[in-house]
């Protein structure tokens, strides 16, 4: 099996590093490269340094054999085709040559100068760098191998050059052994040291993968909180500001927000304020307050600051949290209104039983009666028992878990037919004739609807938006047309204002209006309803008739006849989406509207 060099030099140095994974094995061969060329470096500076020395040597008549200086060149070439050519993570025989062409070409070159240099310069210092070099970037065992080789090589010198008994002779021998001593030291030491500080990098590595990663969490956590953050300095110079916070101060999100200084604009003056009495005071402070933008409405907020730790004698930051007070309140009141929904369940059902007693006995009552007057009383007991009974069944359907499409077993119903009866009747009902526009462009489409239950979507519907029409001509528009082969799209559009991007928020929630007198169930129960037959409902902000307004639509599975009818292709639209808008699937992007007269003026 092949294998680098790292896992066949060096395999105490890199288990200090993650062994498994891809980080694990770039870190390892991140470090395997800095400390090699670290080290080529130093041997192409040493080979540099001798190549000079024999020069001079040679130059001067003082040195050992001329050939010397050959073998210093070969050295310095040796070491720069090492250190620019060699790749350092080669495999197999290759890397063998490498730890060849490095810590033997070293050795062999010190020893021959050693040896054959005349004069008193002594070579055995420059012995520590193929020691260092094995110990550091190979095994242990590489490094006393280098260590033996080089204490033999000395003891060897020693036992040439002395005679036999001499106290020349012994001192060689004892110089020759305590270098070797030394060497075998800086062996071991230099390996243990050379683990101990890959254990350091790759703890080092691995705690700064993880810091970032969980900078990179909070960073994501924090541009999405809907409560805005600030970061602000003893200065009152924004650092950081979160999209929210950008939102709440400049009414958009803009890079820009992170140099702003608090104190630049009067309608934040509140804010400076309350940042500079916490850096004063040393404490967190939290207050309501107002930001009263020109172009925009007026804000109201709650703020609540903390302080960064402190270090010596260096202040910390300012963390500003603001929330606006509007969508706490809404939730709050959502909330309110979630729990008397539970309540108001709970007494609709217990209305049940007294309001059908009351329907018997007015049945009976009305057997009896003759008189005119007393007839039209019965009947007045019977319409208000009738419209008490649907507003308990509302109330019980919104708090009562609805069955799933495949237990529904409904009619199917033609629905440009269906929607153009329940329209004219809506429209007698409510005086909306003028104002209603009915498009029907689906004349083959059926749909799997109660018709009781169709007739109380588009009639909340309607409702809704004949509440935030103009109430001019055709600003009601009534809408059927072909989606896809699978669905038929119904839609209301009205040329009433933008919605609140909090109202939004919460337009299908139960129990929550924009108006103090509605129930907030209007939406929520069409929502139920087309949830109830595998239909989606949305809302966006279109143009149509060069005019903008709000549609609510559903997409409804088609079935019948015309689930297996190929559809022909749609006409161009005259409508597009203007703005943000709440998406489903399959969805047109407008309508077309000739072909077909409104109920109302045009």
């Amino acid at each position: 099996m092949v294998r680098d060099v790292s896992s066949q030099f060096a395999p105490s140095w890199y288990s200090a590093f993650e062994g498994g994974s891809n980080q694990g094995r770039e870190q390892r061969q991140r470090a395997f490269v800095r400390l090699w060329r670290a080290f080529m470096r130093a041997r192409v500076f040493i080979a540099t340094v001798l190549l000079a020395l024999q020069a001079f040597l040679l130059v001067t008549k003082s040195g050992g054999p001329d050939w010397l200086t050959l073998v210093c060149s070969a050295h310095l070439c040796i070491a720069f085709l090492t250190l620019y050519l060699w790749r350092p993570s080669e495999q197999g025989r290759a890397a063998k040559l490498q730890w060849l062409l490095t810590i033997g070409v070293d050795v062999v070159v010190f020893a021959l100068l050693q040896t054959f240099q005349i004069g008193s310069i002594n070579y055995t210092a420059l012995f520590a760098l193929p020691v260092l070099l094995a110990a550091i970037m190979g095994s242990l065992t590489l490094a006393l191998a280098t260590a033996a080789s080089v204490t033999l090589y000395l003891l060897g010198e020693a036992a040439l050059n002395a005679t036999l008994f001499s106290d020349l002779s012994t001192a060689r021998f004892l110089q020759a052994g305590l270098t070797g001593t030394g060497f075998f030291l800086v062996a071991v030491l230099a390996n243990q040291l050379a683990i101990r500080l890959a254990r350091e990098e790759a703890l080092a590595a691995s705690s700064q993968a993880a810091a970032r990663a969980q900078a990179q969490v909070n960073e994501l956590v924090i541009e999405s909180l809907t409560v805005g953050v600030l970061v602000v300095d003893p200065h009152g110079v924004v650092r950081s500001a979160n999209p929210a916070a950008q939102a709440m101060l400049l009414g958009q999100v803009s890079p820009q927000a992170a140099k702003l200084l608090l104190s630049a604009r009067s309608s934040w003056q509140h804010l400076a304020h309350i940042v500079n009495e916490t850096f004063s005071m040393g404490e967190a402070l939290e207050t309501e307050t107002t930001i009263d933008n020109e172009d925009r409405p007026i804000q109201r907020l709650h703020a609540r600051t903390r302080l960064t730790a402190q270090g010596g004698r260096r202040a910390g930051l300012c963390v500003l949290f603001l929330e606006d007070l509007r969508e706490v309140e809404a939730r709050v009141r959502t909330e309110k209104l979630a729990s008397m929904g539970r309540m108001s369940a709970a007494v609709a059902h217990e209305i049940r039983n007294p309001l059908s007693a009351i329907t018997q006995a007015n049945a009976l009552l009305d057997e009896e009666v003759q008189a005119p007057a007393q007839k039209r009383l019965t009947r007045m007991i019977e319409q208000n028992a009738q419209r008490l009974a649907r507003i308990v069944d509302d109330i019980l359907n919104v708090a009562r878990a609805q069955p799933s499409q495949g237990q529904v077993s409904s009619p199917t119903l033609p629905l440009d037919q269906t929607v153009r009866q329940i329209a004219q009747e809506w429209a007698r009902q409510s005086r909306a004739e003028r104002v209603l526009g009915v498009h029907v462009h689906a004349p083959e489409a059926y749909v799997g609807f109660d018709p009781e239950h169709l007739r109380r979507l588009l009639v909340n519907l309607l409702d809704n938006a004949l509440r935030h029409a103009s109430g001019k001509p055709s600003s009601i528009r009534l809408i059927s047309q072909p989606s896809g082969n699978e669905h038929v799209r119904l839609s209301v559009w009205s040329d009433g204002q933008p919605l609140e991007a909090s109202v939004m928020r919460h337009l299908f929630e139960p129990f929550f209006s924009s108006e103090s007198r509605s129930s907030g169930l209007g939406l929520y129960i069409c929502r139920e309803l087309c949830e109830r037959y595998g239909a989606q409902i949305a809302y966006r902000r279109t143009r149509l008739d060069q005019r903008e307004g709000n549609e609510f639509y559903a997409l409804i599975p088609a079935s019948g006849p015309a689930a297996a009818t190929p559809r022909e292709p749609m006409q161009q639209s005259l409508s597009y989406p203007v703005g943000d808008s709440v998406a489903t699937r399959n969805e047109p992007h407008g309508y077309r509207l000739s072909g077909d007269a409104p109920l109302g003026a045009r």
